[in-house]
């Protein structure tokens, strides 16, 4: 257990400039007397490690210090083939695939997994795959695209936009650009990208790293969580837990339970399966929710009683 911590330690100090004990100490779940008394064992084994002092000090490992490729065990390299292959099932994408193909290269012989991933199921469409593999091509050489975008409000609106990362999250492709129409940074949603045109023109802005403003143009989106409460039928427990999730808070004697779950304002996936259980489900709370499916319900009936 001790051994596999001190490995944790140096990979951990190898993704990261520069690491203060009382991180350290937090991260794997000691006290920083012991991260101290392990780097000083890592230190003894011959691996170079930096310590600051001060307010800002920490430990690092001097830049150029590489360890074997075989650290990583079998069935991590396992994990990590299964993961790029799951991948893979839902973005038919060249990169990846001849990725793919070095890792299993590299790694040892590879033992039969016992996980299995399928995005498949997404379905990206012929439309969707050419945007992805477009938006790569233009991220990778730094070109910039114009694209016909639509918002949630339905408003159409031409952008120019340097695109920086692409990201899977929420069922959906999402595209991270810098739209020079709003001089900042924008997330876009794949599916309502209307048009995408190539350009030549190379990126006018120097941009900092993707993932680091990926995930604060996610936070300024401010995307707005519901937290709500159902009433459930017994008969449905399987299903509605398949479906939605949730946590079961409550079971009565017949079996009818009360479930509660979270959810975002602007997925439509849940309301439709809320919708699916028609009379087998009562929302208890919010009444913004019982109101929203009263109302929907009200309109599917108006078709008919023409």
């Amino acid at each position: 257990m001790k051994t596999d911590r001190l490995l944790s330690i140096v990979i951990y100090l190898l993704s990261h400039d520069k690491v203060s004990a009382e991180k350290l100490a937090e991260r794997f779940e000691v006290s920083r007397r012991t991260i101290v008394r392990n780097i000083e064992q890592i230190s003894m084994a011959g691996i170079p490690i930096k310590s600051l002092s001060g307010p800002k000090g920490g430990y690092s490992i001097m830049e150029g210090y590489k360890l074997d490729g075989r650290v990583i065990k079998k069935e991590e390299q396992q994990l990590i083939i299964t993961a790029i292959k799951g991948f893979l099932s839902a973005y038919d994408g060249k990169r990846y695939a001849e990725v793919l193909e070095k890792l299993m290269s590299l790694f040892l012989k590879q033992q039969k997994g016992h996980i299995f991933l399928d995005f498949g199921a997404t379905g990206e469409n012929n439309e969707t795959q050419e945007k992805l593999k477009s938006l790569e091509e233009a991220i990778v050489n730094k070109k910039a695209v114009q694209i016909l975008y639509v918002n949630a409000e339905g408003y159409e609106s031409k952008r120019y936009v340097e695109p920086l990362a692409l990201n899977y999250r929420w069922y959906a492709w999402y595209l991270l650009a810098f739209c020079h129409t709003k001089q900042d940074y924008r997330i876009f949603k794949l599916v309502r990208i209307s048009r995408l045109q190539l350009t030549r023109a190379s990126f006018l802005k120097k941009h900092a790293d993707a993932d680091v403003l990926l995930e604060q143009a996610f936070q300024e989106k401010h995307r707005k969580s519901i937290d709500v409460t159902l009433l459930c039928r017994a008969e449905i427990k399987v299903q509605i837990k398949e479906y939605l999730g949730g946590e079961i808070t409550e079971t009565f004697e017949n079996g009818d339970f009360i479930l509660s779950m979270r959810v975002f304002e602007d997925e439509r996936i849940w309301f439709a399966v809320l919708l699916s259980f028609a009379d087998k489900i009562k929302v208890i709370k919010p009444d913004e929710i019982r109101d929203r499916l009263t109302k929907t319900a009200e309109n599917i009936l108006s078709l008919y009683d023409n």
